[in-house]
């Protein structure tokens, strides 16, 4: 690893984070204060942001952020592994968790929360019926959350 690229606050980041120091080893990224900023809003919020809300929220701690520097670190950050892009109808949004896991969504509020379902018997019908290997399987459950029903 080419520590001289990185500053002093950031070797401490690695060294204290092993993901994200996985994530620089196999990317190359170089440390970038807004990319940091933009990812660590996303981790802070389980409510999968669309690039706005990310925007608006990093306007707060990093005043001169433009829209384009959200997107193009977004676009980076789901390139290299660190979080992952999930589209809900025409809208993007974005999820810290990049394990493979599916989603619930409330037609009325619109929220989406992860969950773990069980796809065993699906990806069996799925090769039996289709002759088909699933290799993955990620779900988004359209309904009616607690709060409206």
């Amino acid at each position: 690893m080419n520590l001289h690229l990185y500053s002093s606050f950031h070797i401490n980041y690695i060294i204290n984070n092993r993901n994200y120091y996985c994530l620089f080893i196999k990317s190359n990224m170089r440390y970038s204060h807004q990319r940091e900023t933009i990812r660590e809003i996303i981790s802070s919020t389980n409510t999968h942001p669309t690039a706005d809300w990310i925007f608006h929220q990093a306007k707060h701690k990093i005043s001169n952020i433009s829209l384009g520097t959200v997107y193009r670190n977004l676009r980076q950050l789901a390139e290299d592994g660190a979080i992952r892009t999930i589209y809900d109808g025409s809208v993007a949004r974005y999820d810290w968790n990049t394990e493979s896991h599916d989603h619930l969504k409330c037609k009325e509020c619109g929220d989406l929360v992860d969950v773990h379902l069980v796809h065993e018997k699906f990806t069996s019908k799925v090769k039996r019926k289709f002759k088909f290997d699933v290799d993955n399987v990620e779900m988004t459950v359209i309904g009616t959350c607690s709060k409206h029903t």
